[in-house]
């Protein structure tokens, strides 16, 4: 169970989470090696809450949602361990990872912040070519150390230090079939539009055409997706269309009026 005392350096586990009954249990089983799992909830309505207290975390509410990045950040202040593991409902940390944090972290040099491999998977197949992998991700560094940046979505991680690898992989489970990879795809274009937008980019109808043709030839050709076989080529066709809607809705945005 997690918050038991351990030798040396603490490790807060810290999830955002909304709706994330599905996944949360076996996330939280892989987590039951850290010192103290904080879990922040943006208004479930399903039993994500209950299901998260039951494993021993603290769970805080909130009764907004800011985005990413700023919800991230109000989750790393509720964080009271030497160090914080930012990770989220879908993915696991196998018992080599968990190993490998735990001798890094006793090490007298230590870096500010670490960096992890994450291998995903989609609509049932670990992706190890294309956009997706290598793929990693800054999630584990010292508290007091980091900070998320105010991103909508996409957000990452800002880190006031040095930085090092480790070796074994986050486990990612993102899309189980093809209604979530749809869902996750228009709600994340919407948001990528948003801040885009905000930030005063603009685009054409071309520019969006543009940047769809480029991420399918980048992720299946240049990063050589088409090795992860046919689902590869819709990994890739779902990626060139998510940065496709992304371009297009903020073209739509720019052609609102002003207020």
């Amino acid at each position: 169970m997690p918050n038991r005392p351990s030798a040396g350096p603490t490790v807060s586990a810290v999830i955002i989470t909304r709706d994330e009954a599905a996944n949360l249990p076996a996330c939280l089983e892989s987590l039951s090696w850290c010192d103290e799992i904080v879990v922040l909830d943006s208004g479930s309505s399903d039993a994500t809450p209950e299901l998260a207290r039951a494993a021993g975390a603290r769970v805080h509410i909130s009764p907004d949602w800011p985005g990413f990045g700023p919800q991230k950040n109000r989750a790393i202040g509720l964080a009271g361990c030497d160090w914080i593991l930012s990770i989220d409902a879908d993915e696991r940390v196998s018992p080599e990872l968990a190993r490998e944090i735990r001798q890094a972290l006793r090490a007298p040099d230590a870096p500010a912040a670490f960096a992890i491999p994450r291998v995903s998977s989609y609509c049932g197949q670990l992706m190890r070519h294309g956009d997706w992998y290598p793929d990693e991700v800054l999630r584990l560094f010292r508290r007091g150390s980091a900070r998320f940046s105010d991103d909508l979505v996409h957000e990452r991680l800002l880190v006031d230090g040095t930085r090092a690898r480790l070796r074994c992989s986050l486990l990612h489970h993102s899309f189980r079939d093809m209604h979530q990879v749809l869902a996750k795809l228009d709600a994340y274009s919407t948001a990528g539009a948003r801040a885009m937008h905000a930030r005063g980019r603009r685009t054409s109808v071309l520019g969006a055409l543009g940047h769809g043709a480029w991420t399918f030839v980048r992720g299946y050709v240049l990063k050589r997706g088409f090795l992860d076989g046919r689902l590869g080529l819709v990994l890739a066709l779902s990626n060139a269309h998510g940065a496709y809607y992304r371009y297009i809705k903020l073209w739509l945005l720019q052609r609102e009026p002003a207020c």
